[in-house]
């Protein structure tokens, strides 16, 4: 039976690149060893550190007053070092409340101190649609407005055309649709994605700075593994990185270059993407209750709007090889994770089920 993986984290991997890693787990070819047990300080590992950032460069077009970072852990701790190494002037944020990981960054600044304000919110709507900044919103009153680009759980995307407007610092938690959909890099002044989601395995986390602006801050009480500077001047080897998540995140930018960049991971997105929401749009089972214009391309969530027999159907869905289509428990429902490397063909299998479903 052919199975297809709908989880909304850790997601699908590419079918290359876990060859790849199969592989290399025995014996790769440079050191004989399994890339489990490289030296973070091996001449292969520094090649692949390298190579790493320079693919990512190059797929997001980073110019180099950007500095990039791989630090351990996944986004959630970004929730803190961001405000930690970046609110030191003002102590206070903004916030578009956007989802449940825009509210958990909110709550993380809070709790260190800093003085947060949620500038617009759409949780009294369940998140059904994207919070917009008002009018007279007065960005010099904070070191910065933070965003969520995609939301997981909720499956809304503040999409390239769509990001709020600030004459501020803007920045940007990507973890769940980097590299799915095009951004210009220099409208925000940090970006952070957890690999988990869109880009490998967990245990790495991409880290996207302005190198003028860290460099004014002024850092006082910070220990040095929350401190972004010093994963810059030590190339992300300020200790020992995570050595196969690195790795095996390479593999990855190097598929996506492979199969044509962001590019062509937009348009597949939007074809895989625009099929099932077409689908669900004429259901008369099932529901998108995302408002269409905020719509992920990444994480669409829909639901029969009785839990029950929603909770039944992801059962069936399980039995007939689609797997993790169970809606975050917050939300219920269905949420069906379609990153770069899922496959049209699980987009048909998808709907072939859900049309089994609802025809009875």
């Amino acid at each position: 039976m052919v199975t297809y993986n709908f989880s909304a984290g850790p997601g699908v991997l590419p079918t290359p690149v876990i060859y790849q890693i199969q592989a290399d787990l025995a014996q790769n070819e440079f050191t004989h060893l399994s890339i489990l047990e490289i030296s973070h300080r091996s001449a292969q590992f520094e090649t692949i550190m390298a190579s790493a950032q320079q693919r990512l460069r190059d797929l997001m077009s980073i110019p180099d007053e950007y500095g990039v970072a791989f630090v351990q852990g996944g986004g959630s701790l970004q929730f803190e070092m961001v405000p930690l190494n970046l609110a030191t002037d003002k102590q206070s944020i903004a916030v578009l409340d956007s989802g449940n990981f825009a509210a958990k960054a909110a709550q993380a600044a809070q709790m260190l101190g800093k003085k947060t304000t949620i500038v617009g919110s759409s949780k009294p709507q369940h998140y059904r649609y994207l919070p917009k900044l008002a009018g007279d919103f007065d960005a010099n009153a904070y070191d910065y407005l933070h965003i969520t680009t995609n939301n997981t759980i909720e499956g809304t995307t503040y999409h390239q055309d769509k990001l709020p407007q600030t004459t501020g610092r803007l920045t940007a938690d990507m973890s769940s649709n980097i590299l799915a959909e095009p951004y210009d890099i220099t409208q925000f002044d940090a970006v952070f994605a957890g690999a988990q989601k869109n880009l490998g395995p967990a245990g790495v986390t991409l880290a996207i700075i302005k190198k003028d602006w860290l460099a004014s801050q002024s850092i006082e009480n910070v220990g040095p593994m929350m401190r972004y500077q010093n994963y810059l001047d030590k190339d992300s080897m300020y200790n020992t990185p995570p050595v196969f998540a690195i790795y095996a995140l390479d593999l990855v930018l190097s598929w996506v270059q492979t199969e044509g960049g962001v590019d062509e991971m937009t348009r597949r997105n939007r074809l895989k993407a625009a099929k099932l929401y077409d689908f669900l749009d004429e259901s008369r089972l099932f529901e998108a209750p995302v408002k269409a214009s905020d719509r992920s391309l990444t994480n669409i969530v829909f639901t029969t709007n009785d839990a029950e027999r929603d909770a039944q159907i992801t059962a069936q869905a399980k039995e007939n090889g689609l797997f993790n289509l169970g809606g975050h428990r917050s939300v219920g429902g269905f949420r069906a994770s379609l990153y770069n490397a899922q496959p049209m063909a699980a987009v048909d299998a998808l709907i072939e089920f859900l049309n089994k479903v609802e025809k009875g």
